[in-house]
């Protein structure tokens, strides 16, 4: 079994406007700085999924849509996920729900964790997210890393429009935890799952 886990930063925005590339490119840096894991992007803007349409979740039976196979097919090859998370009227995006509910078996017995931003932190999307997970059988972390505050004012570009490694020092150590926590989770369920296979 490797022991490095393949992780995807998966970007839950695609409004052109969105700010999600810059704290999607920071997390990146952090995760690519270790030797415990192999981390890629994943953009939903590169998968123009329609809105939820099949007879049932593809736990039940296959997807017919193409771009929800090719979804599927996608994150089935990551062992773990990393959520870059817009809060919305105090929930995640409409495109990364639609994303979650595209597919049901290759999120199973997978962890996650998140990097939001917002006036709290994405704070109550992330929990949003947390429950979604856990209905699709994930594994979620304890810790979050939460751009919120001055902090999102001062790399908002409407503010201060400053890189997140200006602010960094205040989330240097909860993305420490958090990515060393998705890693336990990662390596303890391939090992599960390579112990019933």
């Amino acid at each position: 079994m490797n022991s490095r886990p393949r992780i995807a930063i998966i970007i839950g925005s695609t409004r052109p406007t969105r700010l999600a590339d810059k704290p999607a490119q920071w997390i990146l840096q952090q995760a690519q700085a270790r030797t415990d894991m192999d981390v890629e992007l994943v953009d939903l803007r590169d998968h123009p999924l329609p809105f939820f349409d099949e007879m049932a979740s593809n736990m039940w039976m296959p997807s017919r849509n193409s771009e929800a196979v090719r979804w599927q097919e996608t994150i089935a090859r990551y062992d773990g996920y990393i959520f870059v998370v817009a809060e919305y009227n105090h929930s995640i995006t409409g495109v990364l729900k639609n994303a979650l509910d595209q597919a049901y078996r290759e999120w199973n017995r997978k962890p996650f964790t998140a990097i939001g931003y917002g006036g709290t932190g994405a704070a109550r999307a992330i929990e949003h997210l947390r429950g979604i997970g856990v209905e699709l059988q994930m594994v979620s972390t304890h810790a979050a890393v939460h751009i919120g505050g001055s902090d999102f004012m001062a790399i908002h570009p409407a503010n201060g429009n400053k890189p997140v490694a200006a602010i960094e020092a205040s989330l240097l150590p909860a993305a420490k935890t958090a990515l060393d926590e998705l890693v336990w989770w990662a390596r303890a369920t391939m090992a599960a799952k390579a112990a019933e296979a």
